[in-house]
């Protein structure tokens, strides 16, 4: 079975194919961050048309690649949900077009759900139970995965997703967008002893996190500094440490919690050289094993998406005649494949 991919929830345009016996037959993804990075973060507005623009070269492009002919594809998947709405729209528009005209089914996948499975996409696959954390610019969840499809989210973010938090301190050292990546090259200069940042609720039971506090004590430091580049590398180095060890203790409490002894790392976040390194060293410790997806399949990509799609459609799931896109979509919604 051959399934196009269609990944359109926020500011990448993500295009792919994916054969279930031969694995990824094309890829292509197209980046807004430079539309985007006068502003210091996304404008609905101006992602949505671009991907109007960007979408249908893409799939020809891929299809090209892959020497796929219209009928050679069994079904399409697109993000239906969570996401910006308008963006959602054009995927789910020219998704849903093309299965009607190519006389194939199709199937609204969950965004996060993508992410979650991206490192089954790995030679080194993860098995059934685990636990994820799912960290990127919108969600930070800790998941017990018991089957494809029945998934619990045991801890979140209240406030602040990390990738938020990060773009958001980026913004107050005035830094460029997308701030993750910056702030981490940056921090590599910092003093590691001059600034210890609190870590949020870790002294709380529970798995729930926040950063919106964090982020505060960030922009008082950042203030009341003398604001030079070594501050600010100092700062940027004070401030992931906090992130990576939060997410570290958390983790580690959910594993105890669950009994689980393997973790999944997924979404944009999960590429941070900082954050592997600290579950790393905390599985050699353990007998606990950690899986991640390539780089590039942590940010958003129409692979994850394809491959979701599949074990979808495989399962019987497939679209009704209409469809619908969902900005908010709790991941515990889904069904069981």
């Amino acid at each position: 079975m051959k399934v196009l991919g269609i990944e359109t929830s926020c500011d990448e345009t993500g295009i792919a194919i994916y054969d279930e016996h031969e694995g990824i037959l094309a890829e292509a993804l197209y980046s807004q961050i430079s539309l985007h990075a006068e502003y210091g973060g996304v404008v609905p507005e101006l992602a949505s048309r671009d991907h109007v623009r960007r979408i249908i070269p893409l799939i020809q492009q891929v299809m090209q690649e892959a020497q796929c002919q219209a009928d050679d594809i069994d079904g399409i998947a697109y993000t239906a949900g969570p996401g910006l709405m308008g963006a959602l729209m054009v995927g789910a528009a020219v998704g849903r077009s093309l299965a009607w005209t190519w006389k194939c089914p199709s199937i609204g996948v969950h965004h996060m759900e993508g992410h979650l499975l991206a490192p089954m996409l790995e030679e080194n696959k993860p098995e059934l139970p685990f636990l994820a954390l799912l960290v990127s610019g919108g969600h930070t969840l800790l998941v017990d995965v018991t089957a494809i499809g029945e998934y619990q989210v045991i801890g979140e973010s209240l406030d602040d997703a990390v990738g938020e938090a990060f773009d958001k301190t980026a913004k107050m050292l005035g830094l460029s967008y997308p701030g993750g990546p910056i702030i981490s090259k940056l921090a590599l200069q910092g003093v590691t002893d001059r600034y210890k940042f609190p870590r949020p609720m870790v002294n709380r039971p529970g798995l729930d996190m926040s950063f919106s506090g964090l982020k505060t004590f960030v922009l008082n430091t950042w203030t009341e500094s003398d604001q030079s580049e070594q501050t600010k590398a100092d700062v940027a180095y004070a401030f992931q440490e906090a992130v990576v060890d939060t997410l570290t203790i958390k983790c580690k409490r959910a594993l105890k919690q669950t009994g689980y002894k393997q973790l999944v790392i997924a979404g944009g976040v999960s590429a941070n050289q900082q954050l592997r390194e600290h579950l790393n060293k905390l599985a050699k410790k353990t007998s606990l094993e950690v899986f991640y997806p390539q780089p590039k399949y942590c940010t958003d990509n129409g692979v994850m998406i394809a491959y979701a799609g599949l074990l979808r459609l495989k399962g019987g799931e497939q679209d009704g005649e209409g469809f619908s896109t969902v900005p908010r979509w709790p991941l515990g919604d889904l069904k069981k494949v």
